[in-house]
């Protein structure tokens, strides 16, 4: 299934896959159900996706064959809450559901798949008792060979730090990364027209391109299409235990739906690589 990315350009697909997939199997988050986001994905001519769930791989072997029979390359990967010993306040947000930040990591080989189980394990059985799922940074030194790593955009150790007004330790983290990861980490971006988002980008630019570490375009799917942003909204309400009418509560835009690649070429054209490093990850997976 890789040559299906290698070759997207002279077979006529699309020159953009989203990495940043959200199933059902992300309970009460995720809205895309896998046959869908085959349909989707053949429809837009994308020639892979990334499902990466927040904390699990219950759907890895259903999502990866419907993938795969609908002529789709499956990247396997994961949403992972980490510890990185950043400063306490910049871990801190309103919905203890996300109160540690997240790497997205996608499975580059075999080893990578079987160090990304051990992650996960490690993500709930070698933590405190009483506290969330989450990895540390020791966990990522070891466990780390075979995976790409992306910084996880507005919810990652890096733009968090940022909007928290220290840098300098945004670029220790950065920094930190980069020693485990390698040429396997990007700098991702997103743009789901957030204020926060908007914030950081320039830092995450100049980290970048100081650092040599290439930028990544992604889209945090947690839907398919415009229309079922009301519904997917009324599902984090039940998550949330709360209700649509609160103004102060956890939610999504229409932005967070599985855009097209030409949706994604305009958002990014001021940065066409970051575009063309999601077929890139594509090919080294």
């Amino acid at each position: 299934m890789a040559e299906t990315a290698l070759t997207a350009s002279s077979r006529g697909h699309a020159n953009f896959v989203h990495l940043r997939v959200k199933s059902p199997y992300s309970l009460l988050e995720g809205a895309l159900p896998p046959k869908e986001l085959a349909a989707l994905c053949r429809a837009r001519r994308m020639p892979a996706v990334a499902v990466t769930d927040t904390n699990n791989l219950f759907g890895v072997y259903e999502i990866a064959d419907t993938l795969a029979k609908a002529g789709v390359q499956p990247i396997v990967g994961v949403t992972l809450s980490v510890d990185l010993e950043a400063p306490a306040a910049a871990q801190q947000v309103a919905n203890t559901r996300a109160f540690y930040p997240s790497l997205a990591l996608l499975v580059k080989d075999e080893e990578g798949y079987v160090n990304l189980a051990r992650l996960l394990s490690a993500a709930y059985l070698d933590v405190d008792p009483g506290t969330p799922p989450h990895a540390r940074g020791d966990h990522l030194a070891r466990f780390g060979t075979g995976l790409i790593a992306l910084t996880g955009g507005p919810g990652g150790p890096v733009d968090r730090l940022i909007a928290d007004g220290q840098p300098a330790a945004a670029e220790a983290v950065l920094d930190r990364l980069r020693g485990i990861f390698g040429d396997r980490l990007y700098v991702e971006l997103q743009r789901h027209g957030a204020a926060g988002e908007a914030a950081v980008e320039e830092k995450l630019i100049d980290f970048a391109y100081a650092k040599g570490i290439p930028l990544v375009a992604t889209n945090d799917v947690h839907f398919g299409t415009n229309e079922m942003y009301e519904a997917h909204d009324a599902l984090l309400c039940i998550a949330d235990g709360t209700f649509l009418d609160v103004e102060d509560r956890r939610c999504f835009t229409p932005e967070h739906r599985f855009k097209s690649a030409a949706e994604m070429e305009a958002l990014f054209a001021d940065l066409p690589e970051a575009v063309a490093n999601t077929i890139e990850i594509a090919r080294r997976c």
